[in-house]
């Protein structure tokens, strides 16, 4: 095998399809590295097997460029066809459940208050006051100075408290500055810290400084937190950008990779989750390390989530089909599975006030 044929391999790594994962075109020593990925059962070990391409920027500018493209087209007409399927009466009522299960009910505002969060707290625990048998929700997502207060609220329910950190939303400061927010947090009682790349570096191409803060964050987390990264898709500009960032950040030790900060005017689509799901099947099926996925912003109704769920079932499978795999960045989308699950119930709606958050 040529040596061209050998470092384009070991720059592409698998080949990411929309259909099931193929082997590798040519064989040679990278090959049989990522054949021996296949045993690591954690993100760590799984971050140390890339620890040759992510020696330089140079050489992870050429594995992260060396990704097959996507095919914008069929990308879109995937995820928009997965969205056509209908799902009905037992089978809804059982997807209403999981996505209330998956929720990370969210308030990240400037006025905040830990009045107000405690409220989001009461809601997470006991979403439907008249049915006890509605799930509760996978999580709080806060600011790190009202980590305490969501933390005590939860307390002895099974709800986690994730936390944004590293300069939330924008992701520019310091990286002393991110990992003492990172600090506080999880000091503070966080489950989950939910941190934002530094899209500028990204975007000029510095991928090993994004690398290195991501592993900084990972490394500051250890076993006492889950580790959620923010790429802020709509700020990526292309899908290649996506799946380069959902690689990056799989490589670096995340345990989660998360589409966006619900800040900007673009936030979870169809098909951007599409493409980060396909990321952490086929990085599964490359490292044996299982990697969640969370859509944040813009989910708002029962039939919106209904449909990402689909998305999960038939890319990913069953696997993924659980709250510690799969999470909803959203507040409202609660109110309107609320509502349907009433409607389910009963046969008549509550009116929105009757079910909201806040």
């Amino acid at each position: 095998m040529s040596r061209a044929c050998d470092r384009r391999h070991h720059a592409a790594g698998p080949p990411v399809t929309s259909g099931s994962v193929k082997a590798l075109p040519c064989t040679g020593r990278y090959a049989r590295r990522y054949a021996r990925l296949v045993t690591m059962p954690t993100t760590a070990s799984a971050a140390s097997a890339f620890a040759d391409v992510t020696a330089s920027d140079s050489a992870l500018r050429r594995f992260l460029h060396g990704l097959p493209g996507v095919d914008a087209v069929g990308l879109e007409a995937r995820a928009a066809s997965l969205g056509t399927r209908s799902i009905k009466t037992t089978a809804k009522a059982y997807a209403i459940d999981l996505a209330i299960s998956m929720i990370d009910l969210t308030t990240l505002e400037g006025a905040d208050t830990p009045g107000k969060v405690r409220a989001l707290a009461a809601k997470a625990v006991n979403p439907d006051p008249t049915d006890r048998t509605t799930p509760t929700t996978a999580a709080v997502c806060v600011y790190p100075d009202m980590v305490a207060t969501a933390k005590a609220a939860v307390a002895g329910s099974g709800v986690k408290v994730a936390s944004v950190a590293t300069a939330f939303p924008a992701g520019r400061a310091a990286l002393p500055v991110k990992l003492a927010d990172t600090a506080d947090a999880i000091a503070a009682g966080a489950d989950e810290i939910d941190m934002v790349i530094d899209r500028g570096a990204f975007l000029s191409g510095h991928y090993l400084k994004v690398y290195e803060q991501i592993a900084a964050i990972k490394a500051e987390c250890g076993d006492r937190a889950r580790l959620k990264v923010i790429f802020e898709t709509g700020e990526l500009s292309t899908y290649d950008n996506i799946r380069r960032a959902s690689w990056l950040g799989m490589m670096a030790g995340a345990d989660f990779i998360k589409t966006s900060t619900g800040k900007v005017a673009v936030n979870a689509t169809p098909a951007n989750t599409l493409l980060m799901l396909e990321a952490v099947r086929d990085f599964r099926a490359q490292t044996g390390v299982q990697i969640g996925v969370k859509p944040a912003g813009g989910i708002r109704n029962t039939k919106e989530a209904i449909k990402f769920l689909v998305l999960v079932n038939e890319t990913v499978g069953e696997d993924w089909l659980d709250n510690h795999w799969f999470r909803f960045g959203a507040s409202s989308l609660l109110n309107d599975l609320l509502m349907q699950r009433q409607k389910l119930a009963t046969g008549r709606y509550s009116g929105p006030d009757y079910v909201t958050v806040d």
